[in-house]
């Protein structure tokens, strides 16, 4: 759908730097705490399940508000809605500071979660408001550009403050960066709103609120309970039951949250499934190689969080130089997917084979693969999912991409977990239950000294297992969601004009 063009705005750099300073401190928090678990479960005493809801919190309320947030950003404005989701995150972060117990951790988590919902479903709109047509491509390559960053350089932001300060400055860290962006937001950022955003689709917010949380919820669940136990196969059919009545119920109300013609362009399916495949591909493979740099390679979390650099050092240098500008923008959709999800799958292909053998060469040259691919294929992404929905929508279309990116992470950490427990608790030697498979520490703990050379190797070969698995994935992936986008491009939708904001924000 055609895009209106936009008033250039002097102050749009500006613009973009704020956004993008709120953008890294939601995305940091998806992997900050990949590194803080083993404090955490020391100093707060928690158990496996209660470590696992710390991180699953935050998920599970940001997944599943994130369509809704979008709809009333549209609604009652992006501006207004940023600056309550900087609320909600940083109360949320000074409750999570000074925990006492797992109980008190989680809750906090979750008041995060809801305010880096509300954050994500507003940035992309900013965006989109703020930039006319000349810019959007340069401002979309940043802004994913941080996201992915963010998500990169959590284990070694982690890393660093623990080997510094208690566990609870991961979460310190945010509240000076909330304060900071709020008074901004207020000076800087302009207002939008759907002009014909009276009617909110109320219905529609329940229902894709408790599905998609219901939905992720069942992730979380999938690889401790297994995948046929009632604890995830009761929120997966809640999960089902709500979203079949939310599609059923969006496409007969005259004011719906999510319009489903959306779906039927190509380029939108397209990117959908790229951005999702990306976000699979980048979680778990952080997921996996983190355990593989502690528990196989024997690095403390600061190390690990160091050897993890590559990734974002890779990032920064494309984003900073423009080179991945430059490459996205002369490349056309398709071609900047494939070719990005390609060097995502040579990544985690490499991390898994050159590095089995805990080679560090290898799994560098793994993790500049994947950054070069995040950074030529996300932008070409986001780009195309904005610009295919009217912009009055572009709050419900920001939310998408957040609903995408924590799905795909949701995904990624629970697949790619469940290959790898699977594939440990079959390569563990026999008189060690299967049940110790759930991590190292307990197999090892459960085998004893003359058993530890064989835990180790099944582990180390699950976790090569899980990544080559990751790695077909998302190459598979990739070239079907760039086959969508060019079917697109062969087979133009038919343009509609489109609606200004009121009132107009760029």
């Amino acid at each position: 759908m055609s895009q209106p063009q936009a008033q250039r705005r002097a102050d749009r750099w500006l613009i973009l730097a704020v956004v993008c300073l709120v953008q890294l401190v939601v995305i940091l928090d998806n992997t900050i705490l990949n590194v803080a678990v083993p404090s955490l479960t020391k100093e707060l005493g928690a158990t496996t399940a209660q470590t696992q809801w710390v991180i699953g919190a935050y998920s599970l309320a940001q997944a599943g508000l994130l369509i809704a947030a979008g709809g009333f950003a549209d609604r009652y404005g992006r501006r207004l809605v940023q600056m309550l989701g900087l609320v909600f995150f940083g109360l949320g972060s000074l409750a999570a500071t000074f925990a006492t117990d797992p109980g008190q951790l989680i809750a906090a988590r979750a008041g995060m979660g809801v305010g880096g919902s509300f954050l994500l479903a507003t940035n992309m709109a900013i965006i989109v408001r703020t930039f006319d047509q000349d810019f959007l491509p340069q401002a979309l390559s940043v802004i994913t550009g941080v996201a992915s960053l963010g998500l990169a350089l959590g284990p070694v932001v982690g890393g660093v403050l623990l080997a510094h300060f208690w566990w609870g400055s991961v979460f310190l860290v945010n509240v000076p960066v909330c304060l900071i962006g709020l008074v901004a937001v207020v000076k800087m950022v302009p207002e939008s709103k759907d002009p014909h955003g009276d009617r909110p689709d109320l219905l529609g917010a329940v229902l894709s609120t408790v599905g998609m949380t219901a939905f992720v919820y069942a992730i979380i669940q999938g690889p401790g309970h297994g995948w046929t136990s009632g604890r995830t196969l009761l929120p997966g059919a809640i999960a089902l039951v709500f979203m079949t009545a939310f599609l059923l119920w969006e496409r007969h109300t005259p004011h719906p949250l999510l319009d489903l013609s959306f779906f039927s362009d190509p380029r939108f399916r397209g990117a959908v499934s790229g951005g999702v495949l990306v976000a699979f591909g980048l979680a778990g493979s952080l997921f996996l190689l983190t355990q593989h740099l502690q528990f196989v390679l024997g690095y403390g979390p600061l190390e690990a969080g160091l050897r993890l650099a590559p990734m974002a050092v890779t990032l920064v240098l494309l984003n900073l130089t423009g080179v991945g500008m430059r490459l996205t923008t002369k490349l056309s959709a398709p071609a900047a997917t494939a070719l990005g999800l390609s060097l995502m799958s040579a990544g985690l292909a490499s991390i898994a084979v050159l590095g089995h053998n805990g080679s560090y060469l290898g799994i560098m040259l793994g993790l500049v693969l994947m950054g070069g691919g995040v950074a030529c294929a996300k932008p070409a992404m986001a780009g195309a999912v904005m610009t295919s929905i009217p912009p009055e929508k572009a709050g419900v279309g920001s939310g998408l991409m957040g609903t995408i990116s924590e799905l795909g992470n949701s995904l990624g950490v629970a697949i790619l977990g469940a290959v790898l427990t699977v594939g440990f608790a079959g390569g563990l030697p026999a008189g060690i239950p299967h049940a110790a498979a759930r991590s190292l520490p307990e197999a090892l703990a459960a085998g004893g000294q003359g058993a530890a050379h064989q835990v180790h190797e099944a582990f180390r070969d699950s976790l090569t297992t899980a990544q080559l698995i990751g790695a077909v994935a998302v190459l598979l992936g990739g070239f079907v969601a760039a086959w969508l986008l060019r079917t697109s491009a062969e087979k133009p939708a038919e343009q509609k004009p489109a609606e200004q904001d009121t009132p107009v924000a760029a």
